[in-house]
C-alpha cells in the first residue's frame, strides 16, 4: 500500500484522488482483517500453547494469510494502475487527435478570412465603380 501511494503521488490530481480513497479503503479492509485474525480463537492460539508447535503454525498461517492479503491488494493495485496508465494513454491520443483537429480549423479559418478579405476588396472595388458610373451617368444626363 506505501509503495502505491508512492506512485500515485505521480499520477494526475482526478485520478490520484480517486485512488487514494480506494487504498484507504484496503487499509480499512486490511486492518478489519488483521482484528479479525487476531479475535478469532482456533484452538490454537495463546490458550492452548502447552504445544509449541500450534503456536508456531498459528504465526505461520497468520504470516501467510498476511502475505496472501498484500499479493491481492497488490495485485489489486497493479490492476488500478494499468489501467489508469491505458486511460492517460488514451488521454494522450485524445489530445493529439483535439491538437491536429484544431490545427486544421485554425488553417481553414486563415483561409476564409483570405477569402473574406478579398471579397470585402472586391465590394470596396465594385462600389467604387458604382460611384465612378453614377457621376458619369449623371454628367451624361446633364448634357
Amino acid at each position: 500500500l506505501r509503495e502505491m501511494e508512492e506512485e500515485l503521488k505521480q499520477a494526475p490530481v482526478p485520478f490520484r484522488n480517486q485512488m487514494m480513497s480506494k487504498i484507504r479503503a484496503y487499509r480499512r479492509d486490511l486492518s478489519m482483517f488483521q482484528r479479525e485474525m487476531r479475535s478469532t480463537d482456533l484452538g490454537l492460539g495463546r490458550g492452548n500453547q502447552g504445544d509449541t508447535k500450534y503456536g508456531i503454525f498459528a504465526t505461520e498461517n497468520e504470516q501467510s494469510t498476511n502475505v496472501q492479503s498484500q499479493r491481492v491488494l497488490l495485485l489489486q493495485g497493479t490492476d488500478s494502475l494499468n489501467r489508469a496508465s491505458e486511460s492517460i494513454e488514451r488521454s494522450h491520443r485524445i489530445a493529439a487527435e483535439t491538437d491536429q483537429i484544431g490545427t486544421d480549423i485554425i488553417e481553414e479559418l486563415g483561409e476564409q478570412r483570405e477569402q473574406l478579405e478579398r471579397t470585402k476588396s472586391r465590394l470596396v472595388n465594385t462600389s467604387e465603380n458604382l460611384s465612378k458610373s453614377r457621376k458619369i451617368l449623371r454628367s451624361m444626363s446633364r448634357r
